[in-house]
């Protein structure tokens, strides 16, 4: 419910509110009002909102529109929905409840390194903070302040972090190992466009259980196959609360993907978007040992991590995930633009502005694949709508309301991959979507069946996409490509037809008794985050 209330509030910012030009008219005795917004809007981003007055309702803020006439800086208002307040520090309208800071201006006010100066101010190696101090260029964006006005810290986003990834370059990233293009737009091993096979990835996050075995077993039928005769795949990024796992043995067992979507699935983004690396160390390393016993995944598959609410980590759980040989991330977005992007490593810089995620995406270099979140094109009719923000879960495409309205989309985000450079084409659902009307369900299982009527297009896992990336392959040659032919056409039965329904509970969840459905014995408590084998707390 608090998701919900918390979507309907971002939703009531998008529709509901609307810029007014808040000019202040140059006069020739109002000369100091006008000296008054310019310092307002000294060093201030202009797409941050702050408040001038903490004496009204809350709903009223402002922010710096230097595309006045003359090159004038005015101030723009907005003004948050009846019943809703603005969060200075969250930049949003939300319920009264939920907003504390309505006694505050503003953001707080972080004072920046002095980074870039015509002369050099510090000896070579170093590099100044906001005082004037001399700091060693390594300990900047390290995470522990070592200027003493913590001015070190403040600068660290992809674009200004003195230590940042460098750019691509071409002659040093090369496959298998590492790929980037300037652009994000280049096709791997520069294939022609039409000899590249259209992957298609299907995902779903969050628990698997018995309110979405059949919507998967629906899709996944066994009966359809890719055109090189192997079954079509997904891949489930997996939360552990509430997760039947001889479920997910058996979906391993069909040749589906499993990745981690975490443990606990924290309904704070700010844990997630501020995480320590103990943090996601637990979490995500967390989340795969209690699968891998679980689940009894022994073939060491689970390489691949998702953000729960897609709010990346920065660099510590690109550290983290570096450290316990996680090969590739799926949670940051790409803008939509008129050409999707491949996926990429991080060893040089993002090919893309770093879109939503809080701006946390990693700014230094790390061995890990970014599986990059092309947004859809949510638009009903392209050649006539005007432009709309994209959306990168379907189901956060909100105006989708009828399974026609689904298939249009579907197809024509396809032909945006398809007629370019048919970079992976990514459908991200939460489960309970295409639940939600069977008209959903319906429309994408003709969607699939429609493509697979093709002869170059393949429903693959995230990590069969990194196999083709690492050896390009053009779509003659598919048929015997042989990183696609495990596991191509599995039958038999699960490994148990009747699981262990373990009552369990655990010191970290007082009150709370869970069952956990497993193949394997069960433990002596629910697996949580100080306990992720149920094995019970190590006293000292």
């Amino acid at each position: 419910m608090a998701r919900v209330i918390k979507l309907l509030a971002v939703l009531c910012l998008v529709v509901a509110i609307a810029e007014a030009d808040f000019r202040v008219k140059r006069q020739d005795d109002d000369g100091d009002q006008e000296d008054n917004i310019e310092e307002l809007c000294k060093d201030r981003p202009a797409d941050e909102y702050f408040r001038l007055s903490t004496d009204g309702d809350c709903r009223e803020v402002v922010r710096c529109d230097n595309a006045g006439e003359n090159g004038i800086t005015r101030l723009a208002r907005v003004r948050c929905p009846t019943g809703l307040y603005f969060d200075v520090y969250r930049q949003t309208c939300d319920w009264k409840t939920n907003v504390k800071n309505c006694d505050e201006l503003g953001k707080p006010r972080k004072v920046l390194p002095i980074l870039k100066t015509d002369e050099p101010i510090c000896p070579e190696g170093k590099l100044s903070c906001g005082n004037g101090e001399c700091v060693d260029k390594e300990l900047f964006c390290n995470g522990k302040p070592d200027c003493k006005d913590e001015s070190d810290e403040n600068a660290c986003t992809v674009e200004l972090d003195p230590n940042r990834a460098p750019d691509c370059d071409t002659t040093q990233c090369v496959l298998p190992d590492c790929f980037c293009s300037a652009d994000g737009t280049r096709i791997p091993g520069n294939i022609e466009p039409q000899q590249v096979p259209q992957m298609i990835t299907i995902t779903f996050n969050g628990a698997i259980n018995v309110d979405n075995i059949d919507l998967y077993e629906d899709i996944f039928n066994g009966q359809r196959q890719n055109p090189n005769g192997c079954q079509i795949r997904g891949t489930y990024f997996v939360s552990h609360k509430y997760t039947n796992y001889s479920a997910v043995q058996d979906l391993h067992r069909k040749g589906h993907e499993i990745s981690v979507f975490s443990l606990t699935h924290k309904d704070d983004p700010n844990y997630w978007t501020q995480g320590t690396y103990d943090d996601w160390l637990a979490e995500m390393a967390g989340a795969r040992l209690i699968i891998e016993r679980f689940a009894n995944i022994t073939d060491g598959s689970i390489i691949g991590v998702r953000a729960p609410y897609l709010r990346v980590g920065g660099n510590k759980q690109f550290e983290m995930m570096a450290d316990q040989f996680f090969v590739y991330d799926a949670s940051i977005t790409a803008s939509l633009g008129r050409v999707p992007i491949w996926p990429y490593t991080l060893y040089f810089r993002m090919p893309h502005k770093c879109n939503g995620n809080a701006h946390n995406c990693p700014s230094r270099s790390h061995p890990v694949w970014e599986m990059v979140m092309n947004e859809l094109d949510r638009r009903d009719d392209p050649t006539f709508d005007e432009s709309l923000p994209g959306c990168h879960m379907v189901d956060s495409c909100s105006n989708i309301q009828s399974g026609e309205q689904f298939g249009r989309l579907l197809r024509h985000n396809f032909n945006r991959h398809y007629n370019t450079n048919r970079a992976p084409l990514g459908l991200h659902f939460h489960a309970s979507w295409l639940k939600s009307k069977k008209e959903y369900r319906e429309e994408l299982i003709k969607f699939i069946e429609e493509m697979l009527g093709r002869n170059d297009v393949f429903f693959v896992t995230m990590l069969q996409v990194i196999q083709w990336m690492q050896n390009p392959t053009e779509l003659n040659a598919l048929r015997d490509f042989q990183e696609w032919k495990e596991k191509c056409d599995v039958k038999g039965q699960p490994y148990c037809s009747l699981p262990n329904a373990c009552p369990l509970t655990t010191r970290e969840l007082p009150g709370e008794t869970l069952r956990l459905f497993t193949c394997m014995e069960c433990p002596n408590n629910y697996p949580w985050i100080l306990d992720p084998t149920g094995d019970g707390f190590s006293t000292k």
